[in-house]
Order: structure tokens, then sequence, then C-alpha cells
């Protein structure tokens, strides 16, 4: 509530659209100005149900609207490239919903017209922005784990064969990696910085996109990673940073506002944090806070999910789906 507020526009009107729609609302001082879809019936029921002041049945018109700050582009991955550099040239700042593009080279497209127009950027990674994941930053820098020597993550939801019919479709980026693995991989790369040496194993739907993939990969200074993530099962979804002097226990799902624990190498619990366990969605005020705090100092993008951390992770899941397989249309 300490952040300035915004008037956002959001383009899209799924469920992450009103998931971030209700965080703003009741977590943030922000304005939900207007709100677009290529459906001029569903944004006004959008508006209806989030309490949007506008709707407008283009994009467009959302990218153009005197009264829109910042552009929250909460379509499907498949779509984010075009959505940013729609709302880019049109000199409006973005948020761009996470996996940021559907792969590094559409990354870059749009960071480069970001940077070249001088216009505030940032992948909206909720994770990044809570503030457990801000105890797990402090507790590493801080040496309180020592030297981090692995990081396991998982993250599995029972989203596939009867989830969400974007997941199976190549054609809108589907599987389980641009929606689930990037958590575990955002987590590592922020841990442990660039991944590389990256070896990936996976199984494909009849559809050509990932059900589950494995990932294990080194990061700078010789830490590993070892994460998973899959569409066809409910996994623990927990998280665990282990170093030579202690480890970081963070409960399903990880990625979620959660408890955070720092044990020593004997067991014993040395602390324990806990981040408004049970608000979920709600949690993503805290990037919307962000993106708002950023955008009235005039910063390009914020220190907490730099652009150069979304381009590394978009590069490690190109990797990935290079060693398992999946392509998507038009690559």
């Amino acid at each position: 509530m300490d952040a300035p507020p915004v008037r956002w526009g959001i383009l899209g009107t799924g469920l992450i659209a009103g998931a971030f729609a209700y965080a703003v609302r009741t977590g943030t001082r922000g304005h939900l100005a207007v709100v677009g879809s290529r459906r001029h019936e569903r944004a006004h029921a959008f508006a209806a149900q989030h309490e949007v002041a506008r709707a407008v049945g283009s994009y467009e018109e959302l990218v153009t609207a005197d009264e829109v700050d910042m552009v929250y582009v909460a379509s499907p991955h498949s779509e984010h490239r075009d959505h940013a550099l729609l709302a880019l040239a049109a000199g409006k700042p973005v948020l761009v919903e996470k996996a940021f593009t559907r792969n590094v080279a559409q990354a870059q497209e749009v960071v480069a017209a970001a940077q070249s127009a001088g216009t505030f950027c940032m992948e909206a990674m909720w994770a990044r922005f809570l503030p457990h994941y801000d105890v797990i930053r402090q507790l590493v820098s801080g040496g309180h784990v020592g030297t981090v020597r692995t990081v396991f993550a998982d993250h599995g939801q029972l989203l596939w064969p009867h989830g969400p019919q974007r997941l199976s479709d190549p054609a809108l980026a589907g599987g389980g990696l641009l929606d689930l693995g990037i958590y575990p991989i955002s987590l590592a790369q922020m841990v442990i910085g660039d991944l590389g040496d990256v070896r990936a194993v996976g199984t494909l739907t009849d559809r050509g996109v990932d059900a589950n993939v494995s990932i294990v990969a080194t990061g700078a200074a010789g830490a590993h990673a070892v994460l998973n993530a899959t569409m066809g099962a409910k996994t623990p979804t927990t998280a665990c940073i282990a170093g030579d002097r202690a480890r970081i226990e963070v409960a399903g799902d990880f990625y979620n506002p959660n408890l955070v624990r720092l044990i020593d190498s004997s067991g014993t619990v040395l602390g324990t944090w806990s981040d408004d366990v049970g608000i979920r969605h709600l949690g993503l005020k805290y990037e919307a806070a962000e993106a708002a705090r950023c955008l009235s100092i005039g910063a390009l993008e914020s220190p907490l999910m730099p652009l150069r951390d979304t381009l590394a992770i978009m590069r490690t899941m190109d990797t990935v789906r290079d060693q398992i397989g999946v392509r998507y249309p038009g690559e």
C-alpha cells in the first residue's frame, strides 16, 4: 500500500488476469482503468466482475488509452511478444506475465524495444517479489547457508490431460515447462546464477508438448540445480537450498506466500519465517507494487527481476526444449 498508485490496463481476461485484478484492487492503491479483449463481451464481463472502469474490444484501443499508465500483458505465452511490442510501440510500460515469451529470441526483441524506447519493462514472475523470497535472498547473501551446493525444487500440478486446453496446445506454447517449470528454474537462477551444462529429459504428450521434464544444471560457482516439473500429477512442490553450513527449506507450494526454515547440518532449526501463508494469488500485489515503484522513479527495470535474468531463464528453457524435442509452430 506504500507504493504509488498506477492506472492499469489489463490485456487479456483469463484466470491470471482476474487474479491480478483482484490483487491490485484489494492489495495496492492501483486503479483498474481499462481491460481489453478481442471480444467486447468478454471485456465487459471482466470489467463488471473486477470493477474495471472501462472495457474495450481491441488490444490496440487498450494500449493507446490515455488513462492507462502501464499495461499488464496476460494473454497466452504465444502472444506475449506481439502484445508487449504493441504496448511498447504505443509508449506504454509493460508488465509481461511469465513465461515472458515463447523463446529467448522473442524475449530479446521485447527487451531491445523497451530499451530503445527508454520504457519500463518487467517479467511478472510474481514469486520473485514475495517477502519469503526476500528472506531467501538475505539468508544466501548473508552467508547463513555457507557455500550453496545444491538447489532442489519441483513443481507439479494435475493440469493434464483434463486441464486447460492451452496447456496441451503447441500453438499456444503449451506444456509444463513454460507454465510450471519456470518457477524452479527462476528460483535456481536467483540463488546460484545463470544455469549452464543443462541436462534435461522429458516425456511429451501426443501433441508434442512436455508433460514431464527433469533438469540437472550447474550454477556459476559449481552448485547444482536439480529441478522437476510435471503437469500430470500434484507433487510436493517444495524447494530446498543446501549449503555447507545450513539449508533453507520452503514448504509447498514454494512459489506461493509460504513458510521458510533455516536448518543446520545437525537438523537444528535456526529460524522460521512465515509469509502470509494462505493468501496465494493475492501475493500478486507485490509485483504490482514493485512495478509501480519502478515507474514512479523512472527506472527501466526492476532489480528484483532484472531483464538479464529474464533472458537467462528463457535461454535455459530453450535449451531444455531443444534437448527434449519440444518445438512450437514457426520455430
